[in-house]
């Protein structure tokens, strides 16, 4: 008769991991303090461990431009397709090593250890290898639930140098030393506003919201509060999540680098959103029939007039063809368009999504063309194996003057062959 073991999970996190990306390519960079600014250069969205302390999230670039200089913070543009593409390396690493894997975003993820004879080698194991191919550090908090795991790597993370980078709470002399130093605020799930209501019971520590009642804390919150107050005792109530479904809805839209007064630019702008739309429709192997496109002025300067504007076109059939999508979505602008404004950004979703199959038409509706579904095959593959955009639509520009303003971004070290790392 098999024995069931405890449930045993792992939170592998990369420490700060935009930061961490820049500095794997920039080793000159290991004790400078970095910043990595939004779109736009517009604010602060990410920080290393040592420029926390100067500088804080959401900082508009403008104003503390001069401080960074002034401190030595280097700051950079966000380079989403190197995260991106590191991200997908340290992912791949970790499913390559354990049983199953819950992606949870794009720097951390949940492993399952259930039944390995030594958890914290495993863990020990995972962030050295993580760190030797990818130059990412690590952080990896193991419990008996994903609560306790969380809360295992914040730990981790925090004593760093006392814990070499890896906690495992299973034990419970271990588990009870955290719960008791950790304040209620730093709980997974436990935001500002549920902190006051939980200190205003006299709950301020983890220990305290794990020995609370779960039933009472259920029916004068909610049941999520009870579970994490079960997590928090050990009694797992979150599983590795499954696989998400395919997607309903599908939006890709972008701030212009600058105003737009013509209509020009905006088309080659939406053309671009829906290049990359179309990716994410045959990526979860989609198809649509509903296109909604939009364009708005900026919606915060007092000085400018305002104006906001959709419209929702239909598709002659259910495609992925991004010939078509783009043909019905640069149509489009010319109704919405209208002159006299500054433009600040546009908009592209893809609606009334379903998976091949799904759709019930008559005997003389129309369907995608089979030679439309091998091109965007050949296209899929072609800028897979040589990268995105190498072959792209005619109305999509390589260098578009409306483009994000990224004036400090590093290369594109693992995207772009014309930009690899060379060492002399």
């Amino acid at each position: 008769m098999a024995i069931k073991c405890d449930p045993v999970f792992a939170l592998i996190d990369c420490n700060s991991f935009y930061a961490s990306c820049e500095r794997v390519f920039r080793p000159d960079l290991a004790k400078v303090p970095i910043v990595v600014l939004s779109n736009n250069d517009g604010c602060v969205i990410a920080r290393s461990y040592d420029a926390k302390p100067h500088i804080k999230m959401g900082e508009p670039y403008f104003q503390i431009k001069h401080r960074l200089e002034q401190l030595g913070i280097v700051a950079f543009s966000s380079n989403y397709a190197l995260y991106g593409d590191m991200s997908e390396r340290v992912m791949s690493l970790i499913e390559a090593q354990v049983p199953a894997v819950e992606v949870y975003s794009i720097d951390e993820c949940f492993a399952d250890l259930t039944g390995i004879a030594d958890a914290s080698a495993m863990g020990c194991q995972l962030r050295s290898r993580v760190l030797q191919c990818t130059g990412i550090p690590v952080g990896v908090g193991i419990a008996h639930t994903k609560t306790l795991a969380k809360l295992a790597n914040h730990t981790a993370k925090r004593l760093q140098e006392q814990t070499g980078g890896v906690v495992n709470l299973c034990g419970e002399h271990q588990r009870h030393w955290v719960l008791r130093n950790t304040a209620v605020s730093e709980v997974w799930g436990v935001g500002r506003r549920m902190t006051a209501h939980l200190q205003g019971m006299g709950i301020r520590t983890a220990m305290d919201l794990a020995s609370a009642e779960p039933w009472m804390l259920r029916k004068r919150f909610s049941v999520v509060i009870e579970k994490t107050a079960r997590e928090l005792s050990g009694t797992p109530c979150l599983e590795l999540d499954e696989p998400d479904p395919p997607r309903q809805e599908i939006c890709c839209s972008r701030m212009f680098g600058k105003r737009l007064t013509s209509v020009a630019p905006i088309k080659e702008a939406v053309a671009t959103y829906m290049m990359r739309a179309s990716e994410k429709l045959r990526a979860q192997n989609s198809y649509c029939t509903k296109v909604r496109v939009s364009i708005r002025t900026g919606m915060f300067n007092p000085d400018e007039a305002k104006y906001a504007k959709g419209v929702v076109v239909t598709l002659p059939y259910p495609t992925d063809d991004v010939r078509l999508l783009t043909k019905a979505a640069v149509d489009a602008v010319d109704s919405v368009f209208q002159p006299g404004f500054r433009y600040s950004k546009a908009e592209v979703m893809l609606l009334d999504l379903r998976q091949p199959g799904e759709f019930s038409d008559d005997l003389f509706a129309l369907n995608q063309p089979a030679e439309a579904t091998r091109v965007m095959s050949v296209l899929d593959a072609i800028n897979q194996r040589w990268g995105r955009g190498t072959l792209r639509a005619a109305s999509v520009p390589v260098n578009p003057t409306w483009g994000m303003r990224r004036e400090l971004m590093s290369q594109g070290y693992t995207t772009r062959l014309d930009q690899l790392w060379r060492v002399s």
